[in-house]
């Protein structure tokens, strides 16, 4: 290569000088020319400014690089080389100190044949500078891409082999013609203009370590105003390090941020390089389906690469330098976009405000910005213009601080009136006196415009909470109105919860609204009949009971329409209303207006059976009205055994000899008798006869739980003889006898476990069921198949001596059945397999059924 061979000694190499002055480039020409820096002919710098390093001509070497499209690469005549893709190549000095590329822009030009006539040959024009600062300098503080199209551009081989440095005392290289106005000129009606903002937002990718951005275009020049137009749009510091080449024919081997080709060239990205690679070929209109672009994208290309110059300028002075990512530049941007008019999106003020307060760099200035956005009126809401007040009041301008601080009061008392969702609770004005006085005035114009309950509820709130106090007169007024308007509502409709809890808390710290309201309600009753039917529809919730200390009817009424809301409190009215009147025991009216002709439950029975005072049969009420509803609370049905268990609770209590005066004869009865029969239940000398007791129907309701819960489970722990059980199970209800059934079925299989022993009971029931089946009692097919089950467990099942006793116990009933059972153990424990000859069952009933019963 022609850099290894300078540095390896070539005769011809330029003499060793020191660099360029401050603020100028070096040129290097690299070409294929007879006569360069190699001493002979090829590929070789043709010419350098003095002190060019070799790094700098390997830097230069590796960029400069050129692949003609395949149906350009035989172009010579200057028509055809005008054609020819031209390639704008800019390396930036790598970050950080002790990099020692430089920074570096490679115009290439295909010049077609070289000196022996071969095509393929291109003339490299590159500036290059140690300094990334000089290089700007040099440059005239203008971006790379702006040296598109360049005067100082050559692809004329150089007579002499160094070249003067550029910049500096000569002035800055000419800028070419990619301004921010041309460029408009470009995007203005340009087809997939609207691509803009997703190529942005590539390139901040690119530049954060992300996929290279890949632009295809019908011309170079084409390229060159996209690549323009994406770095006038980036920060200026990230612009000067995105690095770009306006043509590489292939693309995917380039590691810039932004790659040029044309259609000629046919780039395509492969699978293996989609990772690497967004493509935006607007010559096919074939684009990424989804970049993130940041806020910072939108704002920045709706402003405009015509104006945005000007806003870059402003933005200097809110960073402070640590920006990197486009969440780091918005907030400035924004900020100095607000600064010079331009309007803002929500995004966007919500993103300088979020910024505000930890921006202690900006000092004074915070106060700047606070007063552009409200000046523009960018910012509403409370939770804006409280950051607006922090920052005016952080930068020390106390006159917009004010203004803000009244702006916010006003902000949160409106929220809070119309109950918006996100207002917050009221506070304690605090501060000037200014503030007060003004926090005064906002209250009596709102009083004005108020014109629902509930605005006017929370207008009176505001004022109890923020301890501001308007003027007496108008305060009143409000409580007048707000009164009037409740009372009103209460005949039409009923208002909404929300409406409802502003009320109730009102009327718990304002006296002066709970006076209002009881006297317009004094009034309103004073003016019409049946006070307690206005009363009924009156919001009763809106009042304590103590409020209407004084008024035993209003207080009646208010208790009942607390009994209609809560149901499950009836029996708790019912006695306060009792205490009210002075009255020792309810009538029917009381009774019916409190239930609403539903009639107790058990529960509520037993609250009043043990609540009421205990009397004789005056406690009846003169009506029979008390003995009709305990009458009817003792027969309701009952379900489950927590009914059941509370029905028991209720029958205990009437029992008492001062409640059964309350009760009607036919009560008194079934009360007793439930409450035998439960005793009998749990102590029965005899299943049959405890069977007998619930024979027999109509029974009561009491009575009738007892069977449905109870009976079974007693039938089955109670003693029996077998020859009972027959006609015992055959006269049971179908209920009954399956759970009868289903219990002896249970305790049978679990006999067959060690540590449960069969017990006698148990051996009576199971030989009460043997002798069943043998007899044939036309059970119901699933009856009949559970004592199948129960049986066949006992005689298959259970150990060897178990099956004698239960032998033993049906032999006075049955012999043949006892004798099976006894052989049935022999074998048993003899531990043959004979018994199996005699799972047919033959002598303990029907033939032909298996363990199971099963035919």
């Amino acid at each position: 290569m022609a850099a290894q061979r300078v540095r390896l000694g070539a005769e011809d190499g330029p003499p060793v000088t020191p660099g360029p002055a401050a603020g100028a480039v070096e040129q290097l020409y690299y070409t294929s020319c007879e006569r360069g820096l190699s001493g002979f002919s090829g590929f070789q710098f043709n010419a350098v400014s003095p002190g060019v390093t070799t790094e700098a001509m390997h830097t230069v070497e590796s960029l400069a690089g050129y692949d003609p499209p395949r149906t350009l690469a035989e172009s010579e005549t200057p028509e055809q080389l005008a054609r020819c893709p031209v390639t704008l190549c800019f390396s930036p000095a790598p970050p950080g100190p002790g990099s020692g590329q430089g920074t570096t822009l490679v115009n290439v030009r295909y010049v077609g044949r070289d000196s022996a006539r071969r095509f393929g040959n291109y003339f490299a024009h590159a500036l290059h500078s140690p300094s990334e600062v000089d290089f700007a300098a040099a440059c005239g503080g203008r971006l790379a891409i702006e040296l598109w199209g360049s005067p100082v551009w050559t692809s004329a081989v150089s007579a002499r082999p160094e070249l003067p440095t550029l910049g500096g005392d000569r002035g800055p290289v000419p800028a070419g013609p990619l301004d921010a106005r041309a460029v408009g000129e470009f995007l203005a009606g340009r087809r997939h203009a609207e691509q803009l903002d997703q190529l942005l937002a590539a390139a901040f990718q690119a530049l954060a370590g992300g996929p290279s951005v890949v632009l295809v275009d019908r011309s170079t020049e084409r390229i060159a105003h996209w690549f323009a137009a994406v770095s006038f749009l980036l920060p200026p510091p990230l612009a000067r390090r995105l690095s770009f080449s306006t043509y590489m024919l292939r693309p995917t081997r380039g590691r810039h941020h932004l790659i040029g080709s044309v259609p000629e060239a046919r780039p395509e990205i492969g699978p293996d390089d989609e990772d690497a690679f967004l493509l935006f070929d607007f010559a096919a209109g074939r684009f990424p389906e989804t970049v993130p672009v940041h806020h910072v994208v939108r704002l920045l290309t709706r402003i405009g690469v015509s104006s945005v110059r000007s806003v870059w300028s402003w933005a200097a002075e809110y960073t402070d330098g640590t920006e990197q990512h486009p969440g780091d530049w918005h907030p400035p941007v924004a900020a100095a976009a607000a600064a010079g008019g331009v309007r803002l999106a929500r995004p966007d003020v919500t993103a300088v405000l979020d910024w505000l307060p930890g921006a202690a760099h900006l000092g004074t200035t915070r106060a700047v910005v606070a007063r552009d956005l409200w000046r523009g009126r960018l910012a509403s809401g409370e939770t804006q213009l409280d950051a607006l007040a922090r920052a005016a009041r952080d930068g020390g301008d106390r006159d917009l601080h004010r203004e803000l601080e009244g702006a916010l009061l006003e902000t949160r008392l409106r929220a809070y009136v119309r109950g918006a969702p996100a207002a917050v609770a009221p506070e304690p004005v605090s501060g000037s006196a200014e503030l007060l006085l003004k926090a005064v005035e906002l209250w009596e114009r709102l009083a004005g415009e108020a014109d629902t309950a509930r605005e006017r509820a929370r207008l009176l709130l505001w004022a109890v909470d923020a301890e501001v106090a308007p003027p007496a007169a108008q305060r009143a007024r409000v409580c007048r109105e707000l009164a009037a308007g409740l009372l009103r509502a209460a005949t039409a409709r009923t208002p909404d919860p929300a409406l409802r809890a502003d009320v109730k808390r009102l009327l718990s710290v304002s006296a002066e609204f709970r006076g209002a309201l009881l006297s317009r309600l004094d009034e309103l009753l004073d003016g019409r009949a049946g006070q307690h039917e206005l009363f009924a529809q009156f919001p009763a919730e809106l009042l304590r009971f103590e409020d209407l200390a004084g008024r035993p009817l209003l207080q009646e009424h208010h208790l009942l329409a607390a009994a209609e809301r809560e149901p499950a409190v009836s029996a708790q009215t019912l006695l306060r209303i009792l205490e009210v009147r002075g009255q020792a025991l309810p009538d029917g009216a009381l009774l019916r207006a409190v239930w609403r002709g539903t009639p107790w439950t058990h529960r509520e029975a037993v609250r009043l059976a043990a609540a009421l005072p205990l009397g004789g049969a005056g406690g009846r009420g003169g009506d029979g009205s008390l003995a009709e509803w305990f009458g009817r609370a003792v027969q309701r049905e009952v379900t489950d055994e927590a009914g059941l268990t509370t029905l028991l609770d209720l029958c205990g209590l009437l029992d008492a000899p001062e409640r059964r005066a309350w009760l009607a004869p036919d009560t008194v009865a079934t009360v007793r008798r439930t409450l035998d029969l439960e005793a009998r239940l749990k102590e029965t000398p005899d299943a049959a006869r405890l069977a007998a007791e619930f024979a027999g129907d109509p029974l009561p309701a009491p009575v009738r739980a007892l069977r449905r819960l109870r009976l079974a489970g007693a039938l089955a722990a109670a003693p029996v003889e077998p020859g009972v059980v027959p006609g015992m199970l055959r006269d049971l209800t179908f209920d009954t006898a399956d759970r009868y059934l289903r219990e002896l079925h249970r305790r049978t299989v679990q006999a067959r476990e060690r540590g449960h022993p069969v017990t006698e009971r148990l051996l009576g029931h199971v030989g009460g069921l043997a002798l069943a089946r043998r007899g044939r009692l036309g059970l119901p097919e699933s009856h009949a198949t559970l004592v199948d089950r129960i049986v066949s467990v006992a005689v298959f099942e259970w150990r060897g001596e178990d099956i004698e006793r239960l032998a033993a116990v049906v032999r006075p009933h049955d012999a043949d059945v006892a004798d099976a059972a006894v052989e049935l153990a022999r074998e048993r424990r003899a531990a043959t397999k004979g018994w199996r000859r005699l799972t047919d069952l033959r002598r303990f009933g029907r033939p032909g059924r298996g363990p199971e019963g099963r035919a």
